[in-house]
């Protein structure tokens, strides 16, 4: 069965310039239910992350100072989010869902958080709303327990995870691949294993032909133990930031041609759903629940 982590801790309160963004959270399992794309059993209440996986991943001063919420403004600049509990509390229990779903794509051969895809937060700071990586402690936890020797990062996200290419720079278990905006966020970009960077506008066409090029040589290179997906419906046309031109339709061929990959190889693949800033919630909404339709194509 597909496993989906959720959780109302996703949608605690922030200040009212935050919460557009955030409602997707809970918008999306309603959306899910409603049309009877999954049954009420397959989602799931993740539990806080431990702190000993989270230092797996994260600076133990860093993670310290979150936890006492000494960060500084500088800090909190840098993140964008006011420091509160409910916002550390939101980070350990989407990063403590990511693990869970990691274990249950073990299991079953897929699953998916109706959060995380955390991947600007570094080893030492947090950055671009991330404070966490959720994926980066989700594949720490994975190797540290020895579940897995090889993983890759598929991160297609319209901003690249620089948090997550630093993290894992010099450890060959990880691969990390991230197709981005080459003029979009972050400014200072870090090294993936393998960069493939847009330019504004970039058609859905051009686009899909990119990935299909790259993903599956990556597959038969690397041969991954599992996936992480950052599945990031930023690079839709409607965003208000993304700058490229993919249609809602050809986001959700990119979503079905990775899973097809993933269900063909017969690697497991744990899905995020990253970051998306269309002007209409109805269409972020819609966006992100293909990704589930594109699952449940496959793993239903």
């Amino acid at each position: 069965m597909l496993m989906i982590a959720f959780d109302r801790v996703y949608v605690l309160p922030l200040p009212s310039d935050h919460r557009f963004p955030m409602a997707k959270y809970e918008l999306i399992p309603q959306q899910l239910l409603y049309e009877g794309i999954i049954q009420p059993e397959q989602l799931f209440a993740p539990k806080r992350c431990q702190l000993d996986d989270v230092l797996l991943a994260h600076d133990r001063s860093y993670t310290t100072r979150m936890l006492n919420l000494e960060l500084s403004d500088r800090d909190m600049r840098k993140i964008g989010f006011p420091l509160t509990q409910t916002l550390i509390d939101r980070e350990f229990v989407i990063a403590g869902g990511t693990v869970q779903c990691s274990e249950y794509a073990l299991l079953h051969g897929a699953s998916l958080n109706i959060a995380g895809g955390t991947h600007h937060a570094y080893r030492d700071r947090g950055e671009g709303f991330c404070l966490l990586n959720d994926v980066a402690v989700a594949a720490s936890v994975l190797l540290h327990r020895g579940a897995v020797g090889q993983i890759l990062v598929v991160d297609l996200d319209v901003h690249q995870g620089q948090g997550t290419a630093k993290i894992f720079e010099e450890d060959s278990r990880v691969f990390t691949f991230s197709m981005h905006g080459e003029n979009n966020y972050p400014l200072h970009k870090e090294r993936s294993d393998l960069d493939v960077e847009l330019e504004d506008g970039t058609t859905g066409d051009e686009y899909l032909f990119l990935l299909a090029d790259h993903l599956p040589k990556l597959l038969e290179r690397i041969k991954p133990d599992i996936v992480f997906y950052i599945s990031g419906v930023d690079v839709l046309s409607t965003d208000r930031y993304g700058k490229l031109k993919l249609s809602l339709e050809e986001c959700y061929r990119r979503d079905e041609s990775v899973f097809a990959l993933m269900k063909f190889h017969h690697i497991p693949i744990v899905t995020v759903m990253g970051g998306g800033y269309s002007r209409e919630l109805r269409l972020i909404v819609d966006a992100h629940v293909n990704t589930f339709r594109a699952a449940m194509a496959f793993y239903g």
